[in-house]
Formats: C-alpha cells, structure tokens, sequence
C-alpha cells in the first residue's frame, strides 16, 4: 500500500501566476509555502527575481464589511547575501530540515517554484553529500583552459544537466571537485555518518499557459517592474559593492540590466527588448527541464491552460483531494 501524499510541488515557467495560485491553496490547508526560486534565496533582489511579497498576504471580508489580513508563511526566501553562492545541494539540505519540521507537525511540505534542478533535487532524490574544497586538485586545475576543464567535466559527468555551467571557470572547477569526491572511497565512508534522507511521497501539479498568453505576460510584468524601480535595484546592488561579474551570474534581469548600466547595451528601450526575449527563452527552457522530468519518470498533474484563477484553483483542489488530501 502506497504511503500517503506528505509533500506537494507547484510547479512551471515564468509568470503563469504559480505564487498566486500557490497562495491560495496554502490559505485553503493551511500550510507554509516552501520557495524553490534560485534567486529568491538572496535578500536584496526583490523586483529582479519577482518575489512579490505582497502576494502572501490574504485579505478577507468580513460579515461586518471589514477586512481581515493573514500572512501566508513563506520560507527560503531571503536566506543569505551575494556574498555567498547558494547552489541546489544548499536548497535540498535546506528543504529537508524544513520538511522534518513540518512533518513532525503532521502536516504537508508545500513547495512552489520554477527552478527545475530544485524541484527535481526533491522529486527525485540527488544524492548529494558535502564537498569540502580540494586545494590541490584546485592548483592542478587552474593551469588547465575552460576547454579542457570542459572536457575534464564532461567524462566525469557524460550526462550533466545544466550545459550553461561549462560557460563558467569557477563553476566547472566546483563541479569537477564534487564529481571526483563522489567517487573516492572517502565519499562512501562520509555517507555512512550523514543523516538518512527523509521518505518522500511527492505530489507534483503543474501550471503552465499558451505560448501567446505567456509571452504577453512576461512582456506585461517586464514593463511594470522596470516603472517600479528595477533598474535602480540593480544599481544599489552595484553600489553595495557587489562587482558586475557577480550581478551578471545572477543572468535574465541582472544581467541585462548590469550590461545597460555599463553602457554595452546603448538604450533602454533596447534593454528591456532584449530582456524580453531572453525571459521568453527562458520560460521554453524550463518547459524543456518539466518535460524532461516526465520523460524520466515523474508524474506532473498539469491545469488546464486558462488565466482565470478559480478554475485553476479548483483543478488544483480536485487533483489533491483525489490524492487523499483533505482540509485540516
């Protein structure tokens, strides 16, 4: 007999309103919302990464025509500074101590997000153990070119997931010396100390809606958050004493906007253009990331593709309570 559902997923793209719909069924169960966004784990980019905070606040009308405000909790946003690179070992370490709290509590670990290799980490279970840095194979590998570092990289790990890292010195090396821990007899005694992994039985919903209406969106929310101030977050960041180079591993809006700043895009208007089509890119990668998930083995219950937020929120409500998930 199956065990019974104890954690659930909201996953999809860019700007399909997941934090609005996950809002609602949080407020519906009474449960915390676990962020699974790579950059809104870093205080100090608000607009950039579209934490929308206002959003976990619900607003109800009383009887008497007065209103009533709850705050939904809200959990790995604004963890740590640029001055530290939060990764996905970082996430899954930190979504299990969470889930073990929530669970100790009987209730369900609701996650939200849309960075695949985060959500995957949890669905699918990376075996991940922590890697100490290795000062000499460091030293060997410094003389090495990227091409070569690639290559080192690739026979390690033929079936790497995330291409984009080969791009970056810093991140190949990290790589390299993870892989090669992970296969010195030093790993397998590590393992035997480390904590057991908690069981998970994984309910994953998926949002997601037509190409046009997607785009429409991502052009509608770019607009807005440029006229509220996100050029000059991207500044203040700079001014903070965070250097180009690190704005610009932040990619999409950091980047663009750190490139405007610098004076290597001349204009605004071409900015924002080029942005647009980098978030529109953007959103079919992470479409690709969920399909292949399902191509690997996990099921993803998708709504039905349509902007009208109650129907969603009743699909979503009909495939949790089909999965035994009732109100508390």
């Amino acid at each position: 007999m199956q065990s019974p559902v104890n954690c659930v997923v909201l996953l999809g793209p860019t700007a399909v309103g997941k934090t609005s719909l996950a809002v609602s069924l949080a407020d519906y169960f009474d449960w915390d919302i676990i962020s699974a966004d790579c950059r809104q784990v870093y205080k100090g980019l608000d607009l950039g990464s579209g934490k929308d905070l206002d959003e976990y606040v619900v607003e109800k009308k009383n009887p008497d025509g007065s209103i009533t405000k709850k705050s939904i909790q809200y959990h790995l946003i604004d963890v740590t500074t640029l001055d530290t690179e939060y990764n996905v070992f970082n996430f899954q370490s930190d979504f299990y101590e969470l889930f073990r709290d929530i669970n100790s509590k009987n209730k369900i670990a609701f996650v939200c997000g849309g960075t695949g290799m985060y959500v995957d980490s949890i669905i699918r279970g990376y075996d991940f153990v922590p890697v100490e840095e290795n000062k000499e194979l460091r030293k060997e590998l410094s003389e090495k070119s990227l091409e070569e570092l690639d290559s080192i990289l690739l026979k390690l790990k033929p079936n790497l997931h995330n291409k984009s890292d080969l791009l970056i010195r810093e991140r190949v090396v990290r790589a390299i010396e993870i892989e090669t821990f992970m296969k010195s007899p030093e790993c397998e005694e590590l393992r035997k100390k480390l904590p057991k992994r908690p069981e998970l039985n994984v309910l994953v919903i998926g949002t997601t809606l037509e190409r046009p209406v997607l785009r429409n969106n991502i052009l509608i929310r770019l607009n807005e958050r440029i006229r509220n101030g996100m050029i000059d977050e991207v500044k203040r960041l700079h001014d903070e004493g965070y250097s180009w180079e690190r704005l610009d591993k932040l990619g999409l809006e950091y980047r663009y906007i750190s490139d405007y700043l610098q004076k290597k895009i001349p204009t605004e208007e071409q900015m924002t253009s080029s942005l647009y089509h980098a978030i529109c890119q953007f959103a079919k990668r992470q479409e690709t990331w969920f399909r292949g998930m399902e191509k690997k083995g996990v099921t993803i219950h998708w709504l039905p593709e349509v902007t009208d937020k109650e129907t969603r929120f009743s699909n979503a409500l009909e495939i949790l309570k089909n999965s035994g998930i009732q109100k508390s």
